[in-house]
């Protein structure tokens, strides 16, 4: 027999491996489905990829890659039975246990007893070869088997990444000296010291400095201040801010010129207010609690109907989805988007095209895993009422508590979290923040096909005003969301407010318990009255006056979207870094109408601002001695010495009279009061004058919106350097405002087959403003706005703006960093409470207490 086996296997052995180190090894859940080794049919373990298939689709995987060899995982899960003596008997193992996985978690308690069976199986004709049977099998068979049996879970937790494993400690770390200065930093709002930069900045650890980094080819960086800070320094350590969180930060050293570790960067952080290192956050493991002393019981309470007994419910789209650990925010937000039509025809619908045609590795495909979590949630198979006998019989124990095991996004989780550097933790994330990097994943694996996230997008239109000349300058961006303020001043119940925080700081200075605490009560119109008010623009440079000026921006919806996300911005930063939570009710209604907030465009009587760049305004340092030989500007120096007087520094005087355009002391004086908290207002006045001139902007249309521009030609070449065709970069900058990192999300969601197709109408773009696009469709219901009518502007589909609500997310917890998150849905006319696992039937849905609210576009009939 044994030669029979070797002879049988002789064939095959090219194809059969033994696992490296490295090699993820998928013996817990089917590439294509939520089967598992506790499913009726078992799972498919292919020896040679080491990846799962249910019985469904490992004929798939054979007839694609022809690989015949795979070992059958199949665990048997029982009751314990009673001994005589009402005591269980002891739990039966198999002499091999494979499986040494998170599966079904509710098999594990001492209920409950289970087999491992291990076999191989040879494709087409099914042999199979039971396991183990280490005499008969030739040994590299012996050692994969032994080997794929033995192997970890492909979740859990991942080695580190080789490069990872080379970071060292920096020799600074320990005897890092921090300068006594009194810098702060504030948790938003940073800009580089030397220029305008706000993305890719590093902290100083020694002087708290925030500069701008060096200038990378996918459309990041900045323009090196960091390095030159060093320079002319020899402070040696730097922190990237966006990378700070409670595990750490990116810390670069310039002297050592490589990324190292801080083991103090806790204490370098907290010299200068930033204290998100020593927050704590806890597992989600069924008790959620906060840092806080007081947990919000009530909130948990209502939010959850946790007083209530909610009908459990079974079947198509009533399929929970399991806790991984901190993920509730992952499965409230993808329980909404696949209750969306869209959604569920783009990968449910599709879901045989898709997993024909899917790579070889189908764990890293995006639109597989999206379908394979769009079949699990909608096809019922995971959400299977219990048997009626299983039901008598849990009556007549008196401990009816079937609940469905729900199916676990892990492969969904690992793709779309891969390089994020929080979502890839196993830390609690924002609902909010995920939908929008969901959104993103969407867009950048739809290029060329139907993109179900069009339903989201809509088109605001920005009315900024100078406050001095009135004049107004319209833009367009493209959104997904709309952020709307809790003004905590519009409460109905504001002096019972006032009252308890009075009470609350008595009982804080005299050492008592606080106070039960109240909750605001904001009614919904005034969060919108909030949204719509003017509100003032940070840094506003006026292209009338030439010169930086107060300015007030305005948004109007130029479009309204399919369905209308809104997030009530529950959430602060204090000034210690840790992200706080508004407690609020707001009484958000079931119909919304939006159509008064539809933008107008450009009004009769008004003037727009010249369409001209502010001037480039070089750092001290990099100016040539050459340049001193200059003229000096026209400056009315008696204005000067009128300032000065008045005690402002001699440069500031400057460079306020210059900026103003000589207009007199009164202008100079408006300009320093509101540009004195400006890290360079003493600085010398450096002037453009000083670099050559940029492309003019005479050939450009008087009046264009910045989407109409012709983008910046260091824009231009830089994509073009990276391989983009000139037209295609064009394009791509003209659509996104000149933005490079939104440019080049453009161009990877944009092929370049369109590119024959937007030529035709590209001169026309050039030379005609097309604001007006979105904004007259008000008497087409479902109007789609198709590239054919906008070759180079965003896909929206606009209609009119009433619409009803259908789900909401809501959050318990004192901020993003914990708690928990369940969803409400509205499905057959009936609310439905999602909380994780969990789907029932919603008696009182608080939807006073969202955080997220999801509305459909009802039809003009």
């Amino acid at each position: 027999m044994a030669a029979d086996l070797g002879e049988l296997l002789v064939p095959y052995m090219p194809t059969i491996r033994v696992p490296r180190t490295g090699d993820r090894v998928f013996k817990s859940e089917c590439a294509f489905s939520f089967d598992s080794p506790e499913s009726e049919g078992g799972l498919y373990v292919c020896l040679n990829t080491f990846l799962g298939f249910g019985r469904e689709h490992v004929e798939r995987h054979y007839r694609k890659t022809g690989q015949s060899v795979y070992m059958h995982l199949k665990r048997h899960v029982k009751e314990k039975a009673t001994g005589a003596a009402g005591g269980a008997i002891p739990r039966r193992r198999n002499g091999k246990v494979f499986l040494d996985l998170e599966l079904n978690r509710d098999f594990n308690g001492e209920d409950y007893e289970y087999e491992d069976e291990a076999k191989l199986v040879i494709f087409p004709d099914h042999f199979e070869i039971p396991l183990p049977n280490i005499e008969e099998l030739p040994a590299l068979v012996t050692i994969a088997c032994d080997a794929v049996l033995n192997a970890p879970s492909a979740y859990k937790k991942q080695e580190p990444e080789s490069w990872e494993e080379e970071i060292q400690v920096s020799r600074h770390a320990r005897s890092l000296r921090q300068l006594d200065n009194g810098v702060r930093i504030p948790p938003s709002g940073w800009k580089c010291q030397k220029c305008e930069m706000r993305e890719n900045l590093w902290l100083n650890l020694t002087d708290g400095a925030v500069l701008c980094g060096k200038w990378f080819f996918d459309g990041s960086g900045g323009n090196g201040h960091a390095l030159e800070h060093y320079r002319a320094t020899n402070y040696p350590l730097a922190a990237k801010l966006d990378t700070i969180t409670p595990d750490g930060a990116d810390v670069y050293s310039f002297e050592e010129e490589e990324a190292v570790l801080d083991p103090h960067i806790s204490e370098h952080l907290s010299h200068f207010g930033i204290d998100m290192l020593q927050m704590q956050k806890r597992t989600e493991n069924g008790h959620h609690t906060d840092n806080n002393s007081r947990p919000r019981v009530s909130e948990w309470e209502v939010i959850q109907e946790s007083g209530m007994k909610l009908k459990a419910v079974f079947g198509s789209g009533y399929t929970g989805i399991k806790n991984l650990g901190n993920s509730c925010y992952l499965s409230t937000v993808m329980q909404v988007l696949f209750s969306i039509p869209d959604f569920q025809r783009m990968y449910v619908g599709n879901l045989q095209r898709i997993f024909d045609y899917s790579p070889l590795d189908p764990s890293q495909d995006f639109a597989t895993q999206m379908a394979k979590l769009g079949h699990g949630l909608l096809s019922g198979q995971y959400a299977k009422p219990p048997m009626k006998s299983e039901l008598i019989e849990q009556v007549m124990k008196e401990e009816y508590k079937h609940q469905q095991k729900g199916i676990s996004p892990r492969m969904l989780k690992a793709l779309v979290s891969r390089g994020h550097p929080e979502f890839s933790s196993n830390r609690q994330q924002d609902a909010h923040e995920f939908f929008l990097h969901m959104i993103n994943q969407v867009d950048r694996n739809s290029a060329g096909s139907e993109n179900p996230s069009d339903v989201f997008r809509f088109l605001v239109e920005e009315r900024t005003q100078c406050c001095q000349t009135r004049r107004v300058r319209y833009t367009q961006r493209v959104d997904y969301c709309i952020q709307l303020p809790a003004p905590m001043e519009a409460a109905t119940n504001r002096e019972e407010l006032l009252a308890y925080e009075v009470k609350r700081k008595d009982a804080e200075e005299n050492m008592r318990a606080p106070p039960e605490p109240v909750r605001a009560q904001i009614p919904f119109t005034a969060c919108l009255q909030a949204f719509t008010e003017p509100e003032n623009v940070p840094d506003f440079w006026s292209s009338a006056l030439q010169a930086k000026s107060a300015g007030i921006k305005t948004s109007r919806f130029a479009s309204f979207p399919e369905y209308l996300v809104l997030q009530i911005k529950k959430f602060t930063f204090g000034v210690d870094w840790v992200p706080k939570k508004l407690d609020l009710a707001i009484d958000v209604p079931d119909f919304l109408d939006l159509n008064r907030m539809r933008a107008t465009g450009l009004q009769a009587g008004e003037e727009e601002l010249p369409d001209l760049m502010p001037p480039i305004v070089l750092p001290e340092d990099t100016r040539d001695n050459s340049m001193s030989s200059i003229d000096s500007p026209e400056i009315d120096e008696v204005a000067v010495m009128q300032l000065a007087e008045m005690g402002f520094p001699l440069e500031a005087c400057r460079k306020a009279v210059y900026y103003t355009g000589n207009m007199g002391p009164e202008m100079a004086f408006n300009w320093i009061i509101a540009h004195m908290e400006e890290p360079d207002f003493a600085e010398p006045l450096t002037l453009p004058s000083m670099l050559d001139p940029g492309p003019s902007t005479s050939d450009s249309p008087v009046g264009a919106t910045p989407l109409d521009n012709s983008p910046p030609e260091e824009s231009i070449a830089i994509l073009t350097s990276m391989g983009f065709p000139r037209t295609h970069s064009i394009h791509a900058l003209k659509a996104t405002n000149n933005n490079l990192e939104r440019a080049l999300d453009w161009i990877f969601t944009h092929p370049e087959e369109e590119e024959e197709e937007r030529d035709a109408v590209s001169d026309m773009a050039d030379t005609e403003p097309n604001n007006n696009a979105f904004c007259n469709t008000n008497s087409h219901s479902d109007s789609t706005l198709s590239p054919d009518r906008d070759m180079t502007g965003p896909r929206i589909k606009d209609g009119p703006g009433r619409y009803e609500l259908f789900a909401f997310i809501s959050h318990m917890g004192a901020s993003t960093m914990s708690g928990h998150y369940v969803c409400h849905i509205k499905k057959e006319g009936r609310w439905v409470i999602y909380n994780d696992h969990k789907v029932c039937l919603s008696e009182r849905p608080p939807k006073d207490l969202g955080y997220v609210y999801f509305y459909h576009r009802l039809s003009s009939s």
